[in-house]
């Protein structure tokens, strides 16, 4: 074992673990001062990750191995705790009472993408993206706006998730879809692809319906250590084969944690949380790495008018969502939480970017993901006081 130590300590590596030891400090040092401040961190690691890239005021030679893997185990580790957080009857409740909001947001937030990239000569592959860019809010963004904001229990929040959820699954039959249209295969290629994205999802599903309690029996809630291995491992071993066969990897992440229920449930979600936070903030750092800062002032007037459009679009789904409840500032704090783009913003950028030549999509998307989410904490904080006020808190 010393030998191995000795041999694996090479001056290279030495360097790299402590830039990113210094970097995770960095991160570390920043969410103490966003919770001080009531602030939500994950604009603030955007920012971070701009400074400590290419380009940036002090560039790290991260390694880029770790960085991806860290960044794809975040994106799913935020999918797994949100799906855990759910049921399978919770999903089919919430589908059947949203799927009206569905449809206004494919209608508010989709479809002025769509016509703008059209319109600005991306022809329907590039059209196609940015309609997917613009649509779906991060789930991993606004679950993290909801903890630190203190909205976990508030009806606002369940309901703003039963819009997210929508979302997330919407993006089955889309991303198999947009491979499709952009790599230019047969349309009877991209249907087959499509329909067996929907049949994973339906199987996933069906399975949490009927046989979750026998799988959940082989799960015991007291063994710490075999429940977070079988739990974490079960996910990434799910998104890692739904990624190889044209499947969302995060949505399949997110199916798993549909799966648990109850106590077992509970007790996964309080043993993965610590390891969410960590690789959650990987995730949100390795956006800002990935685009030189140079890049950003030559989209930034289209990612303005994104934004603007974006606010206006996710107000119109907002607004419909609470126009039963009696409190005022409910649609902007349910608007809040589906603002932020993320995760799958970036994820269709890179797929998308070889398709549009005539602007750098990916520095687009992370302004207009910086933006939304800064956007999105300043109406959340805005509006939280009177929520405190009304818990009783000071």
């Amino acid at each position: 074992m010393n030998q191995f130590l000795q041999a694996a300590a090479t001056p290279e590596t030495s360097a790299q673990l402590a830039e990113i030891g210094a970097a995770l400090l960095v991160l570390g040092l920043v969410a103490f001062l966003a919770n001080k401040m009531k602030f939500s961190v994950v604009p603030l690691y955007l920012m971070i990750g701009l400074a400590l890239g290419n380009g940036g005021f002090i560039p790290l030679s991260l390694s880029e191995e770790f960085l991806v893997t860290g960044a794809q185990i975040g994106a799913i580790m935020l999918l797994l705790l949100l799906g855990l957080e759910y049921s399978a009857y919770d999903l089919a409740k919430s589908f059947k009472e949203r799927k009206s909001a569905g449809v206004i947001d494919v209608i508010a937030n989709a479809t002025p993408g769509f016509l703008i990239g059209f319109l600005l000569g991306w022809g329907i592959p590039g059209a196609l993206a940015l309609a997917g860019i613009t649509y779906v809010s991060s789930s991993g963004i606004a679950a993290q706006l909801i903890k630190e904001m203190g909205f976990r229990k508030s009806e606002v929040s369940k309901r703003a998730i039963g819009v997210l959820v929508f979302e997330d699954l919407a993006l089955a039959p889309y991303l198999p879809l947009l491979s499709a249209v952009i790599t230019g295969v047969s349309v009877w290629n991209g249907l087959l692809t499509v329909g067996l994205a929907l049949a994973i999802t339906g199987l996933v599903i069906l399975v949490s319906f009927k046989g979750s309690s026998r799988f959940q029996k082989f799960l015991d809630p007291n063994e710490p250590g075999g429940l977070l291995l079988t739990v974490f491992g079960t996910a990434l071993l799910a998104a890692g084969l739904a990624d190889l066969v044209g499947f969302s990897g995060v949505v399949a992440a997110f199916l798993i944690g549909l799966l648990l229920t109850g106590e077992v449930a509970e007790a996964a979600r309080s043993r993965l949380m610590p390891l969410r936070d960590i690789f959650a903030a990987i995730f949100f750092l390795f956006f800002g790495i990935t685009i030189d800062p140079a890049e950003l002032p030559a989209v930034l007037p289209l990612a303005l008018v994104l934004t603007a459009v974006g606010v206006a679009g996710k107000y119109a789904v907002g607004w419909w969502v609470t126009r039963d409840l009696t409190d005022r500032l409910a649609v902007w704090r349910t608007t809040a939480f589906l603002i932020p783009r993320g995760e799958f913003s970036i994820v269709i950028a890179a797929l998308a970017a070889p398709a549009v030549l005539s602007v750098n999509l990916q520095a687009l998307t992370l302004a207009y993901v910086i933006l939304t989410a800064f956007t999105a904490s300043m109406i959340l904080r805005l509006t939280r006081p009177k929520l405190n006020a009304k818990l009783g808190k000071k």
